[in-house]
């Protein structure tokens, strides 16, 4: 299948490197093979399953300077079949150094050309970067599709808007496959009156593009990072953890109803 998704919000802390790798992982854990493309400076998705990102050399970095031998950068993880390329704060230089460079945007698209053809993965998720850079629109260019995150806090929908107005614009310019794939309310406290505003104006604007399964402010997801793991695998039976699990039952539900992937 090889499906490509952006996993991106230009906000950071709205759950987008903790939706990644717990997606990641529920979806390894139903029996899909999974790569997870560490897209950040902040290397945050490698530390999260494990994997120490001060290697310089077998990095996103170097695999984008490179772009030779993708394989040479996959890493295995604890988890089976769950795959990463990692990132470190070499990555944060990239856009100055290809600056000059023709069609730079689709760098990313080529490297992963190879990897489509022999149809390795199911799925291949790519963490973002915080922000709609370079790093941001070379992921956008190389994916099927755009996975969501969104805080339930008042300025949510207002950047949002901004979001799907950059991802439409590469739509129509760059990568005309490009669809809002769905929006994953994230950090929803059930007891907080401002979440649930926030969710009936998602739901209200965005319709089915919203996710139903919504991911709960929960202490042990938080806790999950600081021991190189998924909440998924730090403690499968907390709240966040089932919720990731039945969040990824929808996304492949949906996935398969509207045919994302082709």
């Amino acid at each position: 299948m090889n499906h490509i998704v952006s996993i991106i919000n230009q906000k950071g802390g709205v759950g987008k490197t903790t939706s990644t790798i717990n997606l990641g992982c529920a979806f390894a854990n139903l029996g899909q093979k999974i790569l997870i493309i560490d897209l950040d400076p902040q290397g945050n998705a490698s530390t999260g399953v494990g994997i120490e990102n001060n290697d310089r050399d077998n990095s996103i970095y170097k695999l984008l300077n490179e772009r030779n031998n993708l394989q040479h950068y996959v890493k295995t993880t604890k988890i089976e079949n769950l795959d990463i390329i990692c990132a470190n704060v070499e990555l944060s230089g990239f856009e100055t150094e290809v600056a000059e460079v023709k069609n730079r945007a689709f760098i990313l698209k080529e490297i992963l050309g190879d990897l489509k053809e022999k149809n390795q993965y199911n799925q291949i998720l790519i963490d973002c970067p915080p922000s709609l850079s370079l790093l941001t629109v070379m992921a956008l260019v190389a994916s099927n599709s755009v996975i969501v995150p969104l805080q339930a806090e008042f300025f949510a929908l207002e950047g949002l808007t901004q979001l799907l107005k950059t991802i439409n614009r590469i739509k129509s310019s760059l990568n005309k496959r490009l669809e809002v794939e769905g929006i994953v309310l994230t950090m929803f406290d059930k007891r907080n009156k401002l979440c649930s505003q926030v969710e009936d104006e998602a739901r209200k604007f965005f319709g089915e593009q919203v996710y139903q399964t919504m991911i709960p402010r929960n202490i042990r997801i938080s806790e999950a990072p600081s021991h190189g793991l998924p909440a998924l695998v730090y403690d499968k039976y907390c709240a966040g953890s089932i919720a990731y699990e039945k969040l990824a039952l929808e996304i492949i539900d949906k996935q398969k109803k509207f045919n994302f992937a082709a």
